[in-house]
């Protein structure tokens, strides 16, 4: 195996802000020099300054710069790069990106366009995990072209229409009952067509309040693939995650090992390499069903290697230059801590959570035992309007949950950002709910806390 291992000299990060910054650090700490790339509007981004050389690839529009594929594989061409790490989001699940790295001569940090493509297509991807025998919500047999209703009805209700190239809670809606449902199959489709481009969609039976459960995976190119400890990422608003934690406090160790013969099966069906995650969702009787695979790195990735003592960014890294995985399962399923992920939005919530850019006028982020923030803010970065509103992550760590939700409190209160609204005050209404604390969590909470803050 050791002569297929090839080491890289340059990695162009193909992204911007945090998870460009963590990937510089990981790279750094490997002797390979990185590459940043950056819109005009981010020529002040702590990302540019993070890495050993920087590209300006494009005005402020992301498809005129972090989507542009042309300008990015330039900018790896130029600066002599041998990799492209795709980073999360812009164009992190895009096979033709994948492809149009792997034929410009330069390896991409991430799977093949192929199963980039068959994943991301979400009802393959249910066929994908029949093949594997992973547990799936009763539904439709691949995309509905017609006879809509007839299929919804054989079903059954509740259920929830879904974008076919869906992701980021975009082109889904919950139907209830059978009066509302060509309402939200035109909602959900036009949605889908503004989002992605294509207005398919495929039906699923709606679990009620359900858990998000997700499992990080690792594959090498030598047919191993590793799962580690779940995270639980239940506390979401519309379908965007706002805190994820691991372990799950609902999940039991026998619980834990079938989500991750699950998701290995999943993968291994899927002939994936690289880092991923499979989501899935679980019931109030422990039963799961699979959701979806993230063919990327998460955003909550640091939850996961708080608890597993990995970094998940070099293995990716590793897996890419043809290095065999060394971590074994059962070392894979070992919890060091238990961590939270706060992700702190630059946004306003008593304006449904509009996004706030503008100028940091003050900037503290918290510290200590147990803490770490992953962020490219500084005083008086001034927030771009054209991007996600992430502004940092802060992940705390402890021995326990209830003494890694005092750490988080304790940390949180410290956490002092001027000039721009942020979410550090719902991350405090989550961690004083008494069903948060309990463990008591699913995907509706987050709702039932801000309706009974509205209340008051």
């Amino acid at each position: 195996m050791t002569e297929n291992i090839k080491k890289f000299n340059k990695v162009l990060i193909a992204n911007r802000g945090e998870i460009a910054i963590r990937v510089c650090r990981t790279l750094a700490e490997m002797g390979v020099k990185s590459v940043a790339v950056y819109s005009e509007a981010d020529r002040g981004s702590l990302h540019v300054r993070a890495a050993d050389e920087a590209v300006c690839i494009g005005p402020a529009p992301s498809k005129e710069s972090y989507l542009n594929i042309e300008a990015v594989i330039s900018a790896a061409k130029i600066t002599g790069a041998d990799a492209v790490h795709p980073g999360y989001g812009f164009l992190s699940e895009n096979p033709k990106f994948s492809e149009a790295v792997t034929k410009a001569g330069l390896t991409f940090i991430g799977p093949s366009p192929e199963a980039i493509e068959m994943l991301g297509v979400k009802s393959k991807a249910r066929e994908i995990a029949l093949k594997g025998n992973v547990p799936i919500t009763p539904g439709s047999d691949g995309c509905v072209t017609k006879n809509h209703l007839e299929t919804a009805k054989k079903i059954g209700f509740p259920l929830m229409i879904k974008a076919t190239m869906g992701g980021g809670g975009k082109g889904m809606r919950a139907v209830l009952n059978e009066e509302e449902f060509l309402q939200k199959l035109q909602m959900a489709q036009n949605e889908a067509a503004a989002a992605f481009g294509d207005d398919r969609v495929y039906f699923e039976r709606l679990l009620l309040n359900p858990r998000h459960i997700e499992v990080q995976i690792a594959a090498d190119n030598y047919g191993k693939v590793i799962a580690f400890a779940e995270r639980d990422c239940s506390m979401q608003r519309r379908h965007q995650k706002l805190l994820e934690e691991s372990p799950s406090p609902f999940v039991t160790p026998e619980v834990r090992k079938k989500l991750a013969e699950a998701a290995v099966r999943m993968i291994k069906a899927a002939d994936y390499t690289g880092v991923g995650t499979v989501e899935f969702l679980m019931d109030a009787d422990k039963n799961f069903y699979f959701m979806e695979v993230n063919t990327r790195l998460q955003v909550e990735h640091p939850v996961t290697e708080a608890v597993c003592g990995l970094d998940l960014v070099r293995t990716q890294i590793e897996i890419a230059q043809g290095a065999p995985l060394k971590t074994t399962q059962s070392e894979a399923l070992q919890i060091l801590c238990h961590a939270l992920e706060h992700r702190i939005n630059a946004e306003d919530s008593d304006r449904n959570f509009a996004p706030n850019p503008g100028i940091v006028e003050e900037w503290i982020p918290s510290g200590g035992l147990g803490v770490r923030v992953d962020t490219h803010m500084y005083t008086n970065y001034t927030i771009p309007s054209y991007y996600d509103s992430l502004i940092a992550k802060l992940i705390v760590t402890a021995p326990d949950r209830n003494t890694a939700i005092n750490r988080s409190k304790r940390a949180l209160k410290e956490f002092k950002v001027g000039g721009v609204k942020t979410t550090i005050k719902v991350h405090e209404k989550i961690l004083n709910n008494k069903d948060f604390r309990d463990g008591n969590m699913d995907t509706g909470l987050m709702e039932r806390i801000l309706n009974d803050e509205s209340k008051k």
